[in-house]
Order: structure tokens, then sequence, then C-alpha cells
């Protein structure tokens, strides 16, 4: 028998094999059984030698336990700086400190405020009149009118009268006659003197029966808000004590004295007042005219009314001590 010659060995170079003892723990480990029924799986190739064997499969990456949650800090301590300034803002805000402007300033708000609100409840108080009409308007106008200018009058002759009680030389004799002036004003507001003077004169023709006493006291009450200082209704003295009565047979009874159609109207006042308070929109004359009535007035510089009321004494008023 011959022998083999040792062949002599050839340097490895190292190769990307797996660690040996690496290998053999991997084979050390229980391989887990299939389950019934799956699919065997299939037998590793045997190596040939002298080829390298091939790497193993990655092992299965597996996800780290989750970290416990951690306790939630407690919060850091308020840091002396700002304790500080919200003392200061604090002290910067309470109590107030008002300067001398601000004060003034406030009072001067104040007292807009209060006039404002004044202002407000004054106009809230003449919120009756929104409803009325243009006609009523005009009539409440022209009434304030012709009363302010009599007011005036009367404050000019009082003026008058005083300042001649002062300065005449028989006070007592001037006084007597004032006095004596005075009760006629009275007596021909009374009804119990004659009177004459500017005015005008209304007819009211009505032969159809249409006139009714309400509006013969319509009549009356507008000339006299319109300055009427004396009036006669044909041949009856219109006083305080005057009143309407119907007549079932025709006419009117006037202070118990039978008065029949044409009316007519005496007045004595100023006939620049008296015409146009008739003739408003809504005022006696289109009311009348309304019903069929006819009316004409006339004015004249010299009226006189005649007639006289009886007096009446009074039953339950009397004179009143200084």
């Amino acid at each position: 028998m011959s022998e083999e010659k040792p062949q002599p060995q050839e340097p490895t170079e190292p190769s990307n094999e797996p660690d040996t003892g690496s290998a053999a723990e991997a084979e050390a480990r229980p391989q887990p059984q299939p389950e019934a029924g799956a699919p065997a799986e299939a037998a590793p190739e045997p190596v040939e030698p002298g080829q390298p064997e091939a790497a193993e499969p990655a092992a299965a990456e597996v996800e780290p336990p989750a970290e416990p949650a951690r306790a939630e800090e407690p919060a850091p301590a308020e840091r002396p700086e700002s304790a500080d300034a919200r003392r200061r803002l604090r002290s910067a805000l309470w109590p107030p400190r008002l300067s001398r402007g601000q004060l003034v300033v406030a009072l001067l708000l104040f007292a807009l405020g209060l006039g404002l609100a004044i202002q407000v409840r004054s106009t809230n108080d003449h919120s009756a009149l929104r409803g009325a009409r243009q006609e009523d308007l005009v009539r409440i106008l022209d009434e304030l009118d012709s009363r302010q200018q009599r007011l005036q009058q009367e404050k000019a002759q009082l003026d008058q009268s005083l300042a001649q009680l002062q300065n005449s030389s028989n006070q007592a004799k001037d006084a007597q006659e004032q006095t004596r002036q005075k009760a006629l004003e009275l007596g021909v507001l009374a009804g119990t003197v004659k009177a004459t003077g500017p005015g005008i004169v209304l007819t009211v023709e009505d032969p159809q029966g249409q006139v009714k006493a309400d509006m013969l006291l319509d009549t009356l009450q507008e000339l006299r808000a319109a300055g009427a200082e004396a009036i006669q209704i044909n041949d009856v003295r219109v006083a305080a004590h005057t009143f309407f009565t119907d007549v079932p047979s025709g006419g009117e009874l006037i202070d118990g004295k039978t008065v029949t159609q044409p009316y007519r109207f005496t007045v004595i006042g100023n006939p620049q007042d008296l015409t146009p308070a008739l003739n408003i929109p809504g005022g006696i004359v289109r009311t009348l005219e309304k019903q069929q009535v006819a009316t004409h007035i006339a004015e004249q510089q010299k009226v006189t009314v005649d007639a006289l009321a009886a007096p009446t004494p009074a039953q339950f008023a009397t004179p009143a001590a200084k």
C-alpha cells in the first residue's frame, strides 16, 4: 500500500459562517412542535462539505416591554419675582388714587347724565300731545297765544295801577276810583253791566232744526277760549251760570228763556283772535257746515252787549278772610 502523502494545507480565509458555538446552542434549543393539521416544514437540505452553510434567518424582532407610567412631577414652586410683581400690581390698583382732574371729569359726567335724565323725563311728560290731531294742536296753540297776550296785558295794567298808587298824592281817591273801575269790569264779566267794544257777530241759521244744545255750548266755549269778554245770544246775556236745554217742539232754552233760530252771537273781544278760532279745521264752523247749517261771521269795530243777567246770590261761597 502506498502511503498517502499529506497535502499541503492552504491558508484558509476568514469566512462569514456563524460561530459553531452559537450554532450548537441553536440546535440544542427545543424546536416548536407543529400543530395538528398544519403542513410539515421541509427538512433542511444537507450541506455538502466544502460549501458554506446558509446563514440562519434573523430572529424576529421582539418589541421591548412598555415602560411603566411615570408619576406626575410636582409643579415647581412659584418664583419670588412673580409673587412680588403681583403684590406690586395689587397695591397699585387698590385702593384707587384719584387725581384732581379725574375727579372734575367724574363730576362733569354725573351732571351731564342727570341733565339727560331730566330732559327725557320732561319729554315723556308731554307725550299725551303726540296722538292729537293737527286741528287740535292748532287750536291749542291759538288758545295758548291768546291767553298769554291777555295775561301780559293784565300784568301791564296791574303794574300801571301799582305805580299810580305809589306816586299819587291822594292815594285814597285813586284807590276808590280804581275800586269803582274794577267793579265795572267784574260787572261786565258777570253780565250785570252793559258793555261795548270791538268784536264779531256770529249768525247761525238752522231752518231744519239740526242745531242742538251741545253745539251752542261748544260755540260758547270756543269763544271764551279765544278771549271773548262779553257774550250775548239773541236777547240772553251769557254769564258764568248759563245753561242750555233742548226743546222738543223746536228751539232752545238758555237760562230758562226760549231762543229760536237764527241764533245771533254778539261777542266783544279781539276780532283777529275770535274769527280764526271759529274757522280752524275741526272747529265749530266746520262742524255746523257738516250738518247743513249756514254760518256767517261779521267783524265790527264797535259791538254793544246790552242784555243783562240777573245776579244770583251765592248759596255756599263766602269771601275768604285775608
